[in-house]
């Protein structure tokens, strides 16, 4: 219940220097106050202005559980919008269960996953789309997905749905009003107005649909399959993306029988390669299902890499050049970079004899790391970052996206009525279930279901 006092760590668990216990709720300073004795004599926290910060003890009885610093926000000024008190103690997880038990029997309760930040949006401090995107800012590990979460954050996207949504509102209102005078045969809202608001709505709605193509991959990261056959270096190039040994490197050949996955950040986007077991005829059933792993993994991919021996294959080039087609063929719609390794062996009649027979390939020496920085930036050209280094608004949201697309749906619906002079009550219809899909995007339309959904996703504390 909103009513009760909530407490939770806000920090991770575990030891550290510092910890943070978080109370929000209507006792939450009366509550503290008790368990607080102020370096200063007497000093109370309910009667301390709004953004300060207490130095003194936390003491259960006569017993002092840690030396603190106590932040007291009143409200509505708070994140929450209550009164919260934010509690810095030493990190000791002893401590921590120390303090948070004994709030827990002074009258607060264990706060679930994500209820500071639900009381935050029933408050009217946050948005739905604002509050998602700060489960969405603490789990960002890029640049690029923490830009996208601050700018949800500050209401970069949801802005612009709500003005979209005020307008829409007000025609609706007058073409409600018309129905009122349908006798009259009176029209209120200006159809021409009105068409050139729907179109404009229908074009951002398409750029805020298309952007979800990036915005997923950006915040989700871009898996990028690294294929090939064995022992042409795969392991090794894997190795020196992430400038660690993470894959075993060998001359035996089929030593990589299953995936193995790392993430790095490349130009602030995080990309996922997968190193695959290498692709040839074998009666090793081991190896055998670590080949068909590897096409699921192609599949699963946004990218995939091919990495052919450049040493051992000079003189078979054309048989390369089939094989790089034969993938070509079977996924024509997925990005494929095709990398000659082991360069480092050959002379620049070679290399040139490469370039001439295999259209686009990438020179590169994974043991030396030669061509790698080409390779990433190779990468990052595959990317569609202009909206982002435009700092456009960027849909990352399948929940945002999903109601988008029926928005979006109802839209041309009304478009069609205006085209082919619809009756009034008949648009009303369409523009209503427009409405509620925007307002389903900022919170403006919501119930507890779908609440406990999303709030459920978060860290308790937050």
């Amino acid at each position: 219940m909103q009513n009760d006092t909530i407490v939770a760590l806000a920090t991770p668990s575990g030891s550290g220097a510092i910890a943070v216990i978080r109370l929000s709720g209507k006792k939450a300073i009366t509550i503290a106050d008790k368990q607080f004795r102020s370096v200063v004599s007497d000093k109370s926290l309910s009667s301390q202005k709004t953004h300060t910060i207490h130095l003194g003890h936390i003491v259960d009885n006569e017993k002092t559980l840690d030396e603190v610093l106590v932040s007291v926000f009143k409200n509505p000024n708070s994140y929450t919008g209550e009164d919260v008190v934010e509690i810095s103690c030493h990190g000791s997880s002893y401590i921590q269960q120390e303090i948070i038990q004994l709030f827990l029997r002074n009258g607060c309760r264990m706060a679930t996953a994500g209820e500071f930040t639900l009381r935050a949006f029933l408050n009217g401090k946050l948005d739905l789309s604002q509050a998602e995107a700060v489960a969405d800012l603490i789990s960002s590990d890029n640049e690029a997905s923490h830009q996208i979460a601050m700018q949800q954050m500050r209401g970069g996207f949801s802005s612009e749905i709500a003005k979209l949504r005020e307008e829409l509102l007000n025609f609706a209102s007058l073409i409600e009003l018309e129905l009122d005078f349908a006798e009259e045969d009176v029209e209120f809202a200006d159809r021409t107005q009105f068409k050139d608001l729907v179109e404009r709505i229908n074009f951002v709605l398409k750029r805020l649909i298309d952007s979800f193509a990036v915005g997923n991959v950006i915040k989700n990261g871009i898996p990028v399959a690294i294929v090939g056959e064995p022992n042409v270096g795969k392991s090794t190039l894997l190795n020196a993306l992430l400038n660690e040994d993470r894959a075993i490197v060998s001359e035996i050949a089929g030593t990589t029988r299953d995936t193995i996955e790392d993430e790095i950040s490349i130009g602030g986007i995080g990309f996922r390669f997968i190193d695959t077991a290498g692709i040839r005829d074998t009666k090793d059933v081991v190896e055998s299902i670590g080949i068909k792993k590897t096409f699921e993994k192609i599949e699963q991919s946004q990218v995939t890499i091919y990495l052919f021996d450049a040493q051992k294959n000079i003189n078979n080039l054309e048989t390369v050049r089939v094989e790089i087609e034969k993938i070509r063929n079977k996924y024509p719609q997925k990005p494929l970079l095709v990398i000659a390794n082991k360069i480092d062996m050959l002379d620049d009649t070679q290399l040139a004899n490469i370039n001439t027979i295999i259209v686009d390939v990438l020179l590169l020496s994974a043991r030396t790391g030669f061509g790698v920085e080409q390779l990433t930036n190779s990468l990052l050209n595959l990317i569609n970052t202009g909206t982002l280094r435009n700092n456009e608004t960027i849909v990352t949201n399948s929940r945002h996206y999903d109601a988008l697309l029926k928005a979006f749906e109802e839209i041309q619906k009304v478009k069609y009525g205006l085209e082919t002079g619809l009756s009034g009550d008949l648009l009303a219809i369409d523009i209503r279930q427009a409405l509620y899909h925007f307002g389903e995007i900022t919170g403006e339309i919501t119930n507890d279901d779908l609440l406990g959904n999303i709030f459920a996703n978060f860290c308790i504390g937050k």
